[in-house]
């Protein structure tokens, strides 16, 4: 009997549907698989996902919770549109919680830590303008990760990445720049210097100057593409900033 409770406890327990629905579509609005603006009937996310259609009502809730879907009453859920006025509040915000993290982690992260997050920066200084979208997103995802468990305040922790969800709707805007991936590899070198100095105050700094200038460039494309187009035709259209 001892060895079967044993047993037991080392059994790995699937996912439940439901989480795996939900993940994989806020991967896929975070991957840009699904746009801002874009409808996300139940018939195409049943078929996508083989889910029943009550999993996947679930999982949209779930997601409009989070603020990545947005219900339309008699048209169901769209994957929600950030408006520059908004997106600039996301920015206010996550500018003030990377600080802190990035404080923190100069402060309270392992050498262990530290050297993960060189590594990390060391993968996207070596990245070339023919660098995949996703493979940039994902190792700015690694580098967040890495930030928010170092960071040790699980108050900032929570609230950065349930922002960096909701501002990966914007991620991919200034990867649109040409010269925005050279500027984002500067920023990121002086955030990971700074901690690696263990200067929490230089290391506030450079994440907000990090913020800021991501700020700058998807801001200035979500507006040109506001008067463009008007808000409703950009929402179709946006994609996002690292």
């Amino acid at each position: 009997m001892d060895g079967m409770d044993k047993d037991e406890g080392l059994r790995v327990l699937p996912r439940p549907v439901r989480r795996q629905v939900e993940d994989g579509l806020r991967a896929a609005i975070m991957r840009g698989r699904f746009l801002p603006g874009e409808h996300l009937p139940d018939r195409l996310l049943t078929e996508l996902f083989g889910a029943s259609r009550s999993v996947v009502r679930e999982a949209v809730r779930l997601l409009e919770a989070e603020g990545l879907v947005v219900v339309v009453p008699n048209r169901g859920p769209f994957v929600a549109f950030l408006s520059p006025e908004e997106a600039a509040q996301v920015y206010e915000v996550r500018g003030v919680l990377e600080a802190l993290a990035g404080a923190g982690f100069a402060e309270r992260a392992t050498p262990e830590e530290r050297g993960m997050l060189r590594r990390i920066y060391e993968e996207l200084a070596a990245a070339g303008p023919d660098t995949d979208r996703e493979a940039l997103l994902a190792l700015k995802r690694r580098f967040y990760d890495v930030l928010l468990a170092g960071c040790r305040n699980a108050y900032v922790a929570r609230m950065l990445d349930q922002l960096l969800n909701r501002n990966a709707q914007l991620r991919a805007t200034s990867l649109s720049d040409p010269e925005r991936l050279p500027q984002t590899v500067t920023e990121i070198r002086l955030v990971v210097e700074a901690i690696e100095r263990r200067d929490p105050d230089a290391a506030w700094k450079a994440c907000r100057d990090h913020v800021e200038s991501a700020a700058a460039v998807a801001l200035r494309v979500l507006r040109r593409r506001s008067l463009g187009h008007g808000a409703a035709e950009a929402g179709g259209e946006a994609k996002a900033s690292p």
